[in-house]
């Protein structure tokens, strides 16, 4: 029997599909993986099951082993544990990035290892690069499906034994191949959101875990417009969900959440999608990761994205003697959160990233303090 030289994560979704798929027809020695993550409680939409099952059903079309490892209790002590601590504190999570790096490209790899293999293989939309030596992380040809944003917590063990399959294609040729192949997951929808959350309503499930108490919400000057669930439920930059009516002496504009304090549980709007108390020139992170092991330099000029499908924008990055960061945008960004994550690139090359930790909009960081009288 050959020996299996690359485990592909089976994610029960048509992108992993394919990926095995285009790594058995180029006679790649190959078995897949199945990995539970989350300890469904079934309240939710997570699917882990259906997932599973399709899994199985297309490592049999594909006559391909298949692999079971269980990481639910790792996923929450180096995910979960994270996501509502960081809520807590009144930040935004990225659940995604650290799931990449605590179980995808962690204990996926060691379990890869485990079973004689020499390197992993995903459906996720990115490319390596192998120069002088080195381990570089590439944006996706499909710039609507890349997802180097996600992986930029990666270093150079972990890329020097991936392989993104589908990093040279467009969805729609992904699409494609697996409905030639008549694969079952063809026609499947792609995954969206955070899996342990799923369809289920968001501030019931966070409500679980960090009760919330209702409070004020105010406007920038410190006035009372209305009353919130749970500061917690809130991020920057948000309109939905704050049921403020009409108050007296203000025109009928739309509000959006421009700031929050956990310690007084008082949310902050103010109205108008582009309001000066959303708009920032800079940010300063916690300290970074560099995918090339060090920064390019300790100052130097490159792109950014504070979110994900955000348009990169040009920036100047100073590194710290601590190793954070210190960005300054070329032109004033909206709605930067922390807690959210900083990806560093240099054309399509990403450079790594490193979380968001404050940054110069008027209501951060010296918030509360009256609001800063607007």
């Amino acid at each position: 029997m050959t020996q299996v030289r690359t485990i592909v994560g089976m994610s029960g979704g048509v992108d992993s599909s394919v990926a095995a798929l285009l790594l058995r027809d180029a006679g790649e020695p190959i078995a897949g993986l199945f990995m539970q993550n989350w300890a469904d409680d079934g309240s939710g939409d997570c699917r882990a099951d259906d997932d599973r099952r399709d899994a199985v059903a297309v490592c049999g079309r594909l006559g391909l082993p298949i692999h079971f490892r269980d990481f639910s209790g790792e996923y929450w002590d180096g995910v979960f544990s994270h996501f509502l601590a960081e809520y807590a504190a009144g930040r935004t999570p990225n659940p995604d990035v650290l799931c990449n790096r605590e179980i995808k490209f962690k204990h996926f790899l060691d379990a890869a290892h485990a079973l004689g293999a020499e390197r992993i293989a995903t459906g996720h939309y990115a490319r390596v690069a192998i120069q002088g030596g080195r381990a570089q992380l590439l944006r996706a040809v499909d710039r609507n499906k890349d997802q180097s944003y996600f992986l930029h917590q990666l270093g150079q063990a972990q890329l020097s034994q991936t392989v993104f399959p589908l990093g040279e294609l467009e969805k729609d040729a992904v699409r494609r191949i697996a409905r030639e192949a008549n694969l079952p997951t063809h026609a499947k929808k792609d995954s969206t959101g955070i899996c342990f959350i799923g369809e289920r309503d968001f501030r019931e499930f966070l409500a679980r875990y960090l009760p919330a108490t209702p409070g004020e919400i105010r406007d920038p000057s410190g006035a009372v417009v209305g009353e919130h669930p749970g500061v917690f439920f809130f991020t920057l930059g948000q309109r939905e969900g704050l049921h403020i009516g009409g108050v007296r002496g203000r025109a009928a504009a739309p509000w959006y959440v421009v700031g929050k304090d956990v310690a007084t549980n008082v949310l902050v709007v103010d109205q108008g999608s582009d309001s000066r108390f959303l708009q920032s020139d800079r940010l300063w992170s916690e300290p970074a990761h560099w995918i090339a092991g060090a920064p390019p330099a300790t100052r130097f000029t490159c792109t950014a994205q504070t979110r994900y499908r955000q348009r990169e924008e040009p920036c100047t990055v100073t590194v710290e003697s601590d190793g954070s960061v210190a960005v300054a945008f070329d032109r004033p960004q909206r709605a930067v959160t922390p807690g959210q994550s900083l990806v560093l690139y240099d054309g399509d090359a990403c450079l790594g990233g490193a979380i968001i930790l404050r940054t110069d909009a008027p209501l951060d960081p010296s918030f509360p303090r009256e609001f800063h009288a607007a």
